[in-house]
């Protein structure tokens, strides 16, 4: 297990603290082997079969990220999980540097259990409070994965317009930030607004792709006229296809081309 990143350490270090919800359990039927902290609460699916696929919606939908930021740099996720997000960006993006901050040293524990990759020269998963190493890290950004729960759901450290203005300055012009919000969430309203307003209104996301999880895309500064501009524009005037099999469909589509393109796709390392 990697060793809990210094940056995050504090006599308050959140990471000090007992964790509050019950501990992770992994649970395999036939081909499917899932994340739970309770019975039928799953955090997140693999398929032992394809071991690197999507299984859940709401990932595909994280993925079309790519519509405006095609050749990031770094992916900075939030969130391990059962660490979908991050084998899926490690076999399709070979060119990006991958950082995965997760703050239970449980979950991280199981990553050999979810054939999560181990730490290189180019992946690694970070024991530490996201918000904490936000605001406190250098590093730069393209695109910034937001999957972080807790058991009452989405926690405010993840939701609030401090983080959020962090996350602003983590990424490069032209990057992009993905969250992932439940739709009934008590917050949602709130959390739509107050990441419209930190990124100038530059948000969107298409509507019936992914059920109760609504997948929101949020611009840093992109190039007046280029093509995510328009792009953003579009699905902000029209945040879905009208149907949710054919939202459905574009998400896949989206999926096909990334994994075409990382065929091709040589390391700079």
């Amino acid at each position: 297990m990697p060793s809990r990143d210094s940056e995050s350490a504090s006599a308050s270090d959140p990471l000090d603290a007992p964790s509050r919800a019950g501990a992770p359990q992994v649970c395999t039927r036939g081909n499917r082997r899932t994340l739970e902290f309770a019975p039928g609460d799953i955090q997140a699916e693999m398929l032992l079969s394809r071991p690197h696929a999507l299984a859940l919606a709401y990932t595909r939908a994280m993925m079309c990220f790519a519509l405006f930021a095609p050749d990031p740099r770094h992916i900075v996720m939030v969130g391990l999980g059962g660490g979908s997000l991050a084998k899926f960006c490690h076999r399709h993006f070979p060119c990006a540097r991958i950082t995965v901050l997760e703050l239970r040293a449980d979950v991280i524990a199981l990553r050999d259990q979810f054939r999560v990759p181990p730490d290189d020269a180019r992946f690694r998963v970070v024991h530490a409070d996201a918000a904490h190493w936000v605001a406190h890290t250098p590093l730069l950004a393209d695109v910034l994965l937001l999957d972080g729960f807790d058991e009452a759901g989405l926690p405010h450290e993840l939701a609030n317009p401090a983080f959020y203005h962090d996350c602003q300055r983590v990424l490069r012009d032209g990057g992009v930030l993905v969250a992932n919000v439940f739709t009934y969430d008590p917050r949602f309203r709130g959390v739509l607004e107050d990441l419209a307003r930190v990124f100038d209104g530059r948000t969107c996301w298409i509507a019936k792709a992914a059920g109760n999880n609504r997948i929101v895309y949020a611009l840093k500064s992109p190039l007046p006229g280029g093509r995510a501009a328009r792009l953003q524009r579009l699905l902000a005037r029209r945040p879905g296809l009208g149907l949710g099999l054919l939202d459905r469909l574009a998400v896949h589509a989206v999926l096909a081309w990334i994994g075409a393109r990382s065929v091709l796709a040589r390391p700079h390392w």
